[in-house]
């Protein structure tokens, strides 16, 4: 498939996985919209794709469900109707243990990387359901696969919830045109490992996936000819 003038929506765009596959979208001739609530991420974005004449950058806190209604309405009139939509917004916190989770940062956790990813996609449906087109990608994790004591409990319970819900939502609207498709990296060098309670060296970053890396994959799945299982 042809992505040229395609539009494309990167949530959690600012930095780390979600500004890669930005950028790679962006090279494959999309029009890009990136979404972040972090205004110093979003401004260095801004200036990530400053040679890049169809990028747009939004500030979004996705779990604001007027603010992700704003982001979609903005996108509709200043960029177009949207193709491909990617939920890469997600956090992590320090202590992730049960022994000492702050409850706040347990429901902070699940509210970014779960709630979020489902307003994002509640008000992408309907537009691309008029379509009868649309790819919806969800940037998951291998902790939402099988639980890992690295990743942390609210990490898990959050991926493990967020994997379902692309799931669930590509049985439910496939004989719509629409596809969903979870993504589960593993390690990968992007600022959220800083959040570790021993963040690793830059030996062990240089190991790791990197951003570009699954960004070549969310371009790949892009590509995929729109046929139906």
């Amino acid at each position: 498939m042809d992505l040229n003038g395609k539009v494309a929506l990167v949530v959690g765009g600012g930095g780390g996985i979600g500004l890669g596959i930005a950028k790679a979208l962006a090279s494959e001739g999309c029009k890009v919209a990136v979404a972040d609530c972090n205004e110093e991420a979003l401004q260095d974005a801004a200036k990530a794709g400053g040679t890049i004449s169809q990028w747009h950058t939004r500030a979004c806190d996705v779990t604001k469900r007027k603010q992700v209604a704003e982001l979609f309405e903005w996108l509709s009139q200043e960029v177009g109707s949207i193709d491909i939509l990617v939920n890469s917004a997600g956090i992590n916190v320090g202590n992730r243990m049960m022994a000492n989770i702050d409850p706040p940062d347990f429901d902070r956790v699940l509210q970014i990387n779960t709630t979020g990813t489902f307003n994002c996609i509640h008000a992408a449906v309907p537009i691309m359901r008029k379509k009868c087109s649309g790819l919806i990608v969800n940037i998951v994790s291998l902790a939402g696969l099988r639980v890992m004591l690295l990743a942390g409990l609210p990490y898990c319970v959050s991926k493990f919830a967020t994997a379902a819900l692309g799931t669930f939502i590509n049985l439910e609207e496939a004989a719509n045109g629409i596809k969903v498709t979870n993504i589960y990296p593993g390690e990968t060098n992007t600022p959220i490992i800083n959040k570790r309670p021993i963040p690793p060296s830059p030996e062990k970053r240089a190991q790791m996936l990197q951003p570009e890396d699954i960004a070549a994959c969310v371009v790949m799945i892009a590509k995929l000819p729109a046929r139906q299982s």
